[in-house]
């Protein structure tokens, strides 16, 4: 199977580093800087191209996988669907074209998968599954942060999407964090939110926001999200009558507390073996990255369909400029 990879930043390039692990496919990388190119042909051995439709029209590839800014998905989907495509996206952050390309894949008989990432982590996989069947109303207070310029710490925040008001990095978080709790707790009912800039970074944009969410379960949280705190953040507590979880983003973190025999808190076993890629934070590994690409396969080929798709995420995103609003 040929597969294409538009787009050779640092998550096309790890998108190909993890499609080589596969003996089933024969990978083409395509971007329009040279340098990247030739990086890319030279250090993961990729024959690569400068247009997409030339790649098309040369290799007759069967998927394609758009790795570059959110805000040139839309089009890029839109071309490799009317060429009967199976598409892989990463988060888009905005739902420009959704409601055609949704319909597009769906009159050419073609997969249009969606990247969740924290959906196929074993950590949130664990607390999905503790919280889906407790018989009660619980709450949860979540704060995922870092610092905007640690993101990418080899180039300016201001060069990429998460520079863009629309694409922002606040947005981001929200774009890859609310699919799981969604799926944890149920969809959302209400929102509401306070936010502000209270950096001095060069943005446009709100740098934190607390938002209250209410899910149509009973369910209530508080999700803090920010670009400011110098130390990259993520940590969840859920609380009730009947559990109590805490974690703090890693798979040795995940706790529940024993409240009717030892009356401590005991760590929940996560048998993955964490794989981190030095230069990003310690609560992101490879592993779901992995999972995710297997999952769009086996759609491609066996029909089995994800948890999020584009249509969750068409009424998530407009949840998310609510919250922005």
């Amino acid at each position: 199977m040929k597969v294409i990879v538009i787009g050779l930043g640092s998550m096309g390039k790890r998108r190909i580093r993890l499609l080589k692990e596969r003996n089933d496919v024969e990978i083409f990388g395509i971007d329009t800087q040279m340098e990247r190119v030739k990086q890319v042909t030279e250090d993961l051995g990729v024959s690569c191209y400068n247009d997409l439709q030339e790649a098309i029209d040369k290799e007759n590839p069967t998927c394609a996988f758009v790795c570059t800014s959110p805000l040139s998905h839309a089009k890029l989907i839109n071309l490799c669907l009317k060429n009967k495509l199976h598409v892989f996206t990463e988060i888009n952050l905005v739902s420009d074209l959704y409601d055609e390309n949704i319909k597009l894949a769906h009159d050419n008989n073609c997969v249009l998968f969606l990247s969740s990432t924290f959906l196929y982590e074993e950590d949130t996989k664990a607390i999905i599954n503790k919280v889906r069947p407790c018989n009660e109303k619980l709450n949860y207070i979540y704060h995922v942060g870092q610092y905007l310029p640690d993101w990418h710490p080899w180039e300016s925040y201001n060069n990429y999407f998460i520079g863009n008001p629309r694409t922002n990095g606040c947005r981001e978080i929200m774009a890859i964090d609310m699919p799981w709790l969604v799926s944890a707790f149920g969809d959302i009912a209400k929102v509401s939110a306070i936010k502000s800039k209270n950096t001095e970074l060069n943005i446009d944009y709100a740098d934190n926001y607390l938002i209250t969410i209410e899910h149509e379960t009973g369910a209530k949280g508080v999700f803090a999200v920010d670009v400011v705190s110098r130390k990259a953040t993520r940590h969840l507590e859920v609380y009730g009558e009947k559990l109590h979880l805490t974690w703090n983003g890693t798979s040795d973190s995940l706790y529940e507390y024993d409240y009717l025999e030892s009356k401590k808190d005991l760590q929940v076993k996560i048998e993955e073996k964490a794989e981190h890629v030095e230069g990003y934070a310690d609560f992101i590994t490879e592993n779901p990255y992995r999972e995710e690409i297997n999952a769009f396969f086996n759609q491609v080929e066996n029909g089995i369909t994800p948890d999020w798709d584009f249509e969750k995420d068409k009424t998530l995103l407009s949840i998310i400029d609510e919250i922005e609003q």
